[in-house]
């Protein structure tokens, strides 16, 4: 009971762990998966009676649970690849001009019906989990002859332990595996236990050999999906992007896709990176969102000795930054395996040697640049670190990823923001990529409110089309002195050149529609633990995503 609950806790953990990817939502998806899969355990568990030979019913109980284990999320992900190439078949079926795009409502709506697969997925093997607690229990007492006064204790506390086992073990070892290794390693012990159950009661199980065949059968797929099944979940993955995926792995932390594609305009071909499905660079725009990004902040700051950027693992930012007379430019972000993928040495993460020149040609090799410091660690524990230790940045630029993870919210928070404001010279500037203030009015509004409520002296925001992803904006802050649009306007001769900004692209940056900040007053403050950024963000997208279905 304690190794079949460890194996259940972890099939939880897997399908909320996939569909977080799929339907974009972590948090909700986590919560709704785990939600759904104790629900119909109950079920199963009132569902356990009907079965009057609990031992056949629970050797044919384990085949199906290890089957669907092992198979469910590849079986998602072929049918969610199926539905977003539907398209492409219907237009080479009827001959259709390369150009032309075959889309309608139909097409869409199977691509979201099949995003809520993980779900029937997630009811079917909960409601067999629950079955195996009222089956055991009656097998028990069977054995023994006899009523067993603690029978539900001994098994719910094999269970309860089992499962704290199991948490344990997808903590330390199955997070960091590809997902379908994961899946089979523990679809394997469902086999192994009805093995165990076969060979020991096969006396009380009807068709106990054709029992012994399906379990046969469940090893030989298992030694299949752990050989093939990861290239087959990358195959099938790729089908959700439209351009070549040349690279895609899963970190500890987070999904990363390149896709490369052939441009008539570019000489070069264009790389995309995607973190968890969504776009965070396009290498044919990336300037445009970088110089935005790096060049104000450091253009309105009075020196430019030490700088600290928190997030971009890309390295583009610093790329732009090391463009400028510093001293020191220190990069801290949490991955590790994205920091070795786009160039850094030193890192026990190998990656495709072509894929890791390419990406490092990007960023100029900037993270292994002698001016440098790379820290791979949480900024939000750092930065308290940095500030024990009394350090002070001339510049500080925060190149995060949107707030669409609640573990990201910290990073956006009053508490977080009064701790940067504290590492940044009194004549320094902050700038921090702010999602768009086009889809995302109020978690746009509601990031420099925070900034503003950590103490900031001034607070602006601004904004620039970045034909990647639209309407793009920025927050910029001074802790003293005057703002830093000011401090901008004030500047005759830009010191370092650019491609892209001058005195007036940069002003007009400033502007935005009238009426664009009336309903200020009612936008809340992000403050640690609310989730109030989080929240604006996911409503502004799923509100996005109607309007356009609709």
């Amino acid at each position: 009971m304690a190794i079949l609950a460890g194996c259940g806790l972890i099939y939880e953990y897997l399908l909320s762990h996939y569909a977080g990817r799929v339907l974009g939502s972590v948090e909700s998806a986590i919560y709704a998966m785990i939600g759904t899969m104790i629900v119909a355990m109950g079920i199963g568990a009132f569902l356990a009676r009907w079965f009057k030979d609990p031992f056949t019913a629970f050797a044919w109980l384990e085949s199906l649970i290890a089957l669907l284990g092992m198979s469910s999320i590849l079986i998602i992900a072929s049918v969610i690849a199926l539905t977003y190439t539907l398209p492409h078949t219907f237009s080479s079926l009827y001959n259709l001009p390369a150009d032309a795009v075959v889309d309608g409502r139909i097409f869409e709506s199977l691509q979201s019906a099949a995003r809520f697969l993980p779900y029937i997925f997630g009811l079917m093997l909960g409601i067999f989990i629950g079955m195996e607690i009222p089956l055991i229990a009656r097998i028990r007492q069977h054995v023994y002859g006899r009523f067993l006064e603690n029978n539900a204790g001994t098994i719910y506390g094999a269970d309860y332990i089992g499962a704290g086992i199991g948490a344990a073990i997808w903590v330390m070892i199955m997070l960091a595996l590809p997902i379908m290794q994961a899946a089979a390693w523990t679809a394997l012990f469902n086999v192994i236990a009805g093995l165990m159950f076969l060979w020991r009661y096969h006396q009380h199980v009807r068709f106990a050999k054709l029992l012994l065949l399906c379990h046969v059968l469940l090893l030989g797929l298992f030694l299949v999906l752990l050989s093939y099944g990861s290239v087959w979940m990358k195959d099938l993955s790729n089908v959700l992007y439209k351009d070549k995926v040349i690279y895609s792995e899963s970190t500890k932390y987070q999904h990363v896709v390149v896709t490369e594609r052939l441009s008539r305009t570019q000489a070069m071909p264009i790389n995309d990176l995607f973190l968890n499905g969504r776009l965070q660079f396009s290498s044919a725009d990336e300037q445009i969102y970088h110089t935005m990004l790096v060049y104000p902040a450091m253009l309105a700051a009075n020196r430019h000795d030490r700088v600290l950027i928190i997030g971009g693992g890309d390295g583009l930012a610093l790329r732009d930054v090391l463009k400028w007379p510093v001293k020191e430019a220190t990069l801290i972000d949490l991955d590790g395996q994205l920091l070795s993928l786009f160039g850094l040495k030193g890192q026990p993460f190998p990656a495709l040697p072509e894929i890791t020149t390419k990406l490092s040609a990007l960023n100029n090799d900037a993270l292994n640049d002698p001016r440098a410091n790379v820290i791979v660690t949480d900024a939000f524990l750092e930065v308290e670190k940095m500030l024990d230790e009394g350090l002070l940045f001339d510049s500080i630029i925060i190149d995060l990823p949107d707030p669409n993870h609640p573990d990201l919210n910290k990073l956006y928070s009053d508490y977080f923001y009064n701790h940067v404001r504290q590492l940044l010279s009194p004549d320094g500037a902050l700038s921090i990529q702010s999602t768009s203030p086009y889809h995302a009015k109020n978690a746009f509004i509601s990031i420099a409110k925070t900034v503003q409520q950590a103490g900031f002296a001034h607070v602006e925001q601004y904004q620039q089309n970045i034909p990647s992803f639209g309407q793009w904006g920025w927050t910029i802050a001074t802790r003293t002195g005057q703002s830093a649009s000011e401090r901008i306007k004030a500047v005759n001769d830009f010191p370092v050149p650019s491609n892209w900004v001058n005195q007036e692209y940069l002003q007009a940056a400033f502007a935005f529609p009238n009426k664009f900040f009336d309903e200020n007053k009612s936008i809340e403050v992000n403050r640690l633990g609310s989730g109030v950024l989080y929240d604006y963000y996911r409503q502004a997208w799923q509100t996005e995503a109607e309007l356009y279905k609709n």
